[in-house]
């Protein structure tokens, strides 16, 4: 078992795993703050990268990853394979590798809130595409269904990367033929909310902190897309649609982005298992991390 790569400290009692390969900063500072908390509570929380050790199936089939050090691990990353071999190993992840798996693929997010009394937007699956080429007969029933102008997205991103406005036919066309190997779907434009979204976090069930995003100059509301954010009072609705769709996702940690509907109603955008931290805490002035620190030793009874 190779582990030599990081050092533990001598108080650690959590570990964080972040991707081995991701040059963002939003999972680092996630942990920062979360270390900072955490330590409060004399409870040591250390780093290390997904490629510092093996993923390990043995030949009996037993798990060998990480040695039994640790009461849990704050899962950065969105890898299902190392979450679910953790999980197999004993350990409690926050969150866990179902809700990950769940979170990060949108599609899947959309059907397990679908029938649960959840507004969303009208969505269609692409179907699986071995072939690489495009299908005229399902681009007419989607342009059918929805009609333009339509939202294209690749069902594995975040950032607001990988998602297009469609429209026209040729919008259509060429998102289907740039994405045929991979999972993507087709969803309706939400005009009234063009450009504006709330970001709500959600930890334990419950309604933390949110803020406004807007972007003059593109329908993606994401900061990372040159949006910029405002706190505000957050409805009662939307703070019962995040809370609602949080607990149905198993979520310990969610950062829940919901859209205006043209009566103000709120209609769910997207469920993040890993929402930044930075922008929440700067904009509202809410300590998140601390309200998540305090929910996961209460959850443990540390």
């Amino acid at each position: 078992m190779c582990f030599a790569k990081f050092i533990i400290t001598a108080m650690a009692k959590a570990l964080a795993i972040i991707n081995g390969y991701s040059v963002l900063q939003g999972p680092r500072h996630f942990y920062e703050r979360m270390k900072e908390e955490l330590e409060k509570d004399n409870i040591g929380l250390s780093l290390v990268r997904a490629t510092d050790f093996l993923s390990l199936i043995r030949r009996d089939g037993s798990i060998g990853i990480l040695p039994s050090l640790f009461t849990f691990i704050l899962f950065l990353d969105k890898d299902a394979y190392l979450s679910k071999a953790l999980e197999k190993q004993g350990y409690r992840l926050f969150n866990s590798a179902e809700a990950i798996r769940l979170s990060d693929d949108k599609m899947l997010t959309y059907l397990t809130l679908a029938g649960h009394g959840i507004n969303m937007p009208k969505t269609i699956g692409a179907p699986l595409n071995y072939a690489g080429t495009s299908s005229a007969g399902f681009l007419n029933l989607v342009e059918k269904e929805l009609s333009y102008p339509m939202v294209g997205k690749c069902s594995f991103g975040s950032l607001g990367k990988e998602v297009a406005l469609i429209s026209n036919r040729s919008d259509l066309e060429r998102f289907e033929a740039e994405n045929t190997k991979k999972a993507h779907l087709y969803q309706e434009f939400i005009a009234s909310s063009s450009g504006t979204d709330f970001r709500l976090i959600v930890v334990g069930g419950k309604f933390v902190a949110g803020m406004k995003r807007h972007n003059e100059s593109d329908f993606r509301s994401n900061l990372a897309q040159g949006g910029k954010a405002e706190a505000v009072e957050i409805p009662d609705g939307y703070k019962y649609l995040a809370e609602k769709a949080a607990k149905i996702m198993g979520l310990d940690y969610a950062g829940i982005d919901i859209l205006v509907g043209k009566d103000k109603e709120p209609i769910l955008c997207e469920v993040n298992s890993n929402a930044f931290l930075d922008g929440i805490e700067k904009t509202t002035g809410v300590n998140v991390a601390a309200a998540y620190a305090s929910f996961i030793k209460k959850k443990l009874g540390l």
